[in-house]
């Protein structure tokens, strides 16, 4: 059953007057044009759909509860109703009735749609099928994404509006867009034309500016601050990437006082801790466009910065609290670089990772992040305590009431869609994250940052499980709480007591967006389906450049 929902006809038709076709901007991005979603891809919605007998976990921080029976009618969820006890019989009496549709999830856990706040969708070079990553994305339980951009911004709009009304099989999207990108007047130099950018972006309905300077230098503090106050006033989103070009003048605490929303990856935060110089300690011959350079030195930041626990540390915190500052740190896209052989041998690469993916990831001089050119133990070394404090820092701010939330920029550094964001729920556990304060992290606080900038945090649409709230949920066989990894679409494996063979557990067996119930596993076999395909037939993996 498709619907087609009233704010997808109109983005689709702003995305047609500005990019003549779908095949334009998908040729413009170096992507393939989206495959409608097929009839038997995706069951529903539904008029009364029950799913019968789970426990939940909301988001928001509660423990677990059930048995219990989740009503669904349409895409919203109108009842959470308890049927019973732990080991003991259901209360049929108790049970909702009047289903049109059921699901028996006896002994599963149902969660809120995971959260992914940095995501891009793939390209030439590396994945053109723009469903490879959404069914990558869909099949690991990710059922909303932030786009930083997912790729061309005419193209992602468009693509924003078909996920909307469920014409593909993707997560719902927002779209934060490049300063200047998409517009006929090229790079963003002044205050006045940031301001105009913005509200040219904020017209064709951009959700948000995701601001990270130009090519090879950052924006100047003066655009910087236009660029923010004019989006607040239209109701956009901000999150910078702050590059290493632009950090002396502009680090995450500068970039925070400005209004700054979030900050995505760690760039600036240990310059915002920096006691006994002002500007990284540069070897001589350094120079940003040897990514080798550019990514072993900033983990040299780490022996560079306040101490854990230092005044300069706990003003900081206390700072970004004060400006309600949120942190997306994906911690897993840089994960290589203390442990390039763990992230090179995942056991997902060889069924899911595409041929031109793979390549994309070898060392070049030319591919970003392909900086393998001769990595040492002590690069490897660096990055371990880079992380350490990192984490630290991450977790002494989550425990003084400042948000955190998930992220995974996949695509690149060995990094798979979906399955790496679920490597990102891991590295919180590592940095002192509880399971709870995990899944929370990946659903209701990802959620309240993307509804902030509508003034939206008390009536959220998605990331908790509540009466009212979108049937956006996943139901998992095993308990993710005792176990993360059961997460993955992969599974993980388990020695079973009674056979004494090793068999695969967990992997997601339904992801549900809209109130649409997919079978996240055939999802994944699709996937392989793609890399099997492209294996077979090299050529129609080609594309232009993104």
């Amino acid at each position: 059953m498709k619907r087609h929902h009233p704010l997808g006809r109109l983005l689709g038709a702003i995305a047609a007057v500005l990019i003549t076709s779908t095949g334009l901007a998908a040729q413009q991005g170096g992507m393939e044009e989206t495959n409608p979603r097929r009839a038997d891809e995706g069951d529903g919605p539904h008029e009364r759909l029950i799913l019968r007998g789970g426990t939940y976990i909301d988001g928001a921080g509660s423990p677990p509860l059930g048995p219990v029976d989740i009503v669904i009618e349409d895409d919203r969820i109108v009842e959470i109703r308890a049927v019973g006890f732990p080991m003991a019989p259901i209360n049929e009496s108790r049970r909702p009735d009047g289903a049109t549709q059921e699901i028996d999830v006896s002994g599963m856990y149902i969660l809120p749609g995971l959260v992914d706040m940095h995501v891009h969708t793939g390209g030439a070079g590396k994945a053109p099928q723009a469903e490879y990553a959404h069914k990558l994305w869909m099949g690991n339980g990710i059922t909303t994404a932030r786009g930083v951009g997912f790729g061309p911004m005419m193209w992602s709009l468009e693509q924003k509006a078909r996920s909307e009304a469920n014409e593909i099989v993707a997560p719902r999207m927002f779209v934060y867009a490049r300063p200047g990108e998409a517009w006929d007047r090229g790079p963003v130099t002044t205050p006045e034309m940031a301001r105009e950018w913005v509200r040219w972006a904020a017209n064709v309905d951009v959700d948000g500016a995701r601001i990270d300077g130009l090519k090879l230098t950052s924006y100047p503090p003066a655009i910087m601050e236009a660029l923010i106050d004019e989006a607040h006033q239209h109701g956009l989103g901000t999150v910078a990437h702050l590059a290493q070009t632009g950090v002396a003048r502009m680090n995450a605490l500068d970039a925070a006082e400005l209004g700054l929303d979030m900050m995505t990856h760690y760039y600036g935060l240990f310059e915002a801790l920096f006691e006994e110089r002002t500007i990284q300690d540069f070897p001589a011959d350094y120079n940003y466009q040897n990514e080798q350079h550019r990514f072993g030195q900033v983990g040299r930041l780490w022996n560079q910065s306040a101490e854990p626990g230092s005044e300069a540390w706990n003003d900081l915190i206390d700072r970004f609290l004060e400006l309600d500052f949120g942190i997306d740190p994906t911690m897993s896209i840089y994960e290589a670089s203390r442990d390039v052989m763990r992230a090179r041998e995942a056991e997902w690469h060889e069924e899911y990772t595409l041929p031109s993916q793979w390549d994309f990831y070898q060392p070049s001089r030319e591919a970003h992040g392909s900086y393998w050119f001769y990595w040492t133990t002590e690069d490897e070394y660096h990055w371990q305590q880079f992380y350490r404090k990192w984490m630290t820092f991450l977790n002494d701010y989550k425990n003084a009431g400042g948000i955190v939330t998930t992220g995974s920029d996949s695509g690149f550094i060995y990094k798979l869609y979906g399955f790496d964001y679920i490597r990102e729920l891991e590295l919180l556990r590592e940095a002192g994250f509880n399971p709870l304060e995990v899944i929370r992290a990946a659903t209701y606080h990802g959620a309240l940052q993307l509804h902030k900038p509508k003034g939206m945090e008390n009536d959220l649409q998605f990331g908790v499980l509540e009466v009212g709230a979108k049937a956006d949920m996943i139901i998992v066989p095993e308990n993710p709480l005792a176990n993360l990894k059961v997460l993955y679409g992969t599974g993980t494996p388990r020695l079973n007591d009674d056979t004494g063979e090793v068999e695969r557990v967990g992997g997601i067996t339904y992801t549900i967006k809209d109130g649409i119930v997919y079978d996240a596993r055939q999802l994944l076999e699709d996937v392989r389906q793609m890399v099997r395909d492209a294996r077979a037939n090299p050529v129609s993996e080609q594309g232009g450049s993104m």
